[in-house]
């Protein structure tokens, strides 16, 4: 555009060239039309269903059969799905896990399953750092997140887990960043066997009607290991977020 028209010159040149956008636009669409061998669509198509299906909203599974396809979809999309019977048996899993690995730094949530199962403890080797809603410190939550970027492993109670896509959902807030399940080196999600569900659906509706006490501060949704692909499809993980992820899914009830 000439910088030197005047403020009327302008608004004529901006709407010259916004008229030819347009007409550019048209043409490529009508291209596109036309290499398809029908004509270019005007208005939106009809659609006869708004939202998820009559019967998708009606299935469900029953808790072994959600536990089992929520473990198999994990584990085909990369992760390391475990079950236990109880808590203490959790516990010397991750007790032994970190032995064997040599676990030097831990980022783990602030909740009342883990300080049960005495997971401090239990990893007496390492250096364990809780998310706490205050640290009592200036300054405590940019070195959480410091000690979260170079922790071997993250540990969180998960919300949910949804069976049909293996994914596991996690809420964050005071006591659980969500920085433990996206910076460590590896992340363990502990997974109620009662909190997988069959659908998305199911989840989001039971995240929604928390809206009395507040939502919380993000909802976060992990399917497997972290993976990125160029466009010739070279896949890479561990690039965006932990590149091993356990699924412990703990029977209860």
């Amino acid at each position: 555009m000439n910088r030197n028209l005047s403020p009327n010159g302008r608004e004529v040149e901006i709407d010259r060239l916004h008229r030819e956008s347009l007409e550019k636009e048209q043409a490529f669409f009508e291209r596109i039309a036309g290499r398809l061998g029908r004509p270019r669509l005007t208005a939106p198509p009809q659609r006869t269903v708004k939202g998820a299906p009559d019967f998708w909203n009606g299935y469900a599974l029953d808790r072994e059969e959600n536990v089992a396809l929520f473990m198999k979809n994990w584990e085909s999309l990369g992760g390391i799905a475990k079950r236990f019977p109880d808590a203490a048996a959790l516990g010397e899993f991750l007790e032994a896990f970190a032995a064997e690995t040599n676990v030097k730094q831990v980022i783990r949530s602030d909740h009342p399953l883990l300080e049960e199962m005495r997971v401090d403890a239990r990893l007496k080797q390492a250096e364990v750092h809780v998310w706490q809603k205050e640290t009592g410190e200036r300054g405590g939550h940019s070195r959480l997140l410091e000690k979260a970027a170079g922790a071997d492993l993250g540990i969180a109670v998960v919300d949910f887990a949804i069976a049909h896509t293996g994914t596991v959902v996690i809420t964050s807030g005071p006591s659980q960043g969500r920085s433990i399940s996206l910076l460590p080196t590896a992340f363990m999600g502990i997974v109620k066997a009662s909190a997988i569900k069959t659908r998305m659906g199911e989840v989001l509706r039971e995240i929604a009607a928390w809206n009395g006490n507040g939502l919380p501060a993000g909802i976060h949704f992990i399917t497997g290991p972290s993976r990125s692909a160029d466009i010739e499809n070279d896949l890479t993980i561990g690039v965006h977020g932990p590149g091993i992820v356990f699924a412990l899914v703990l029977d209860d009830e």
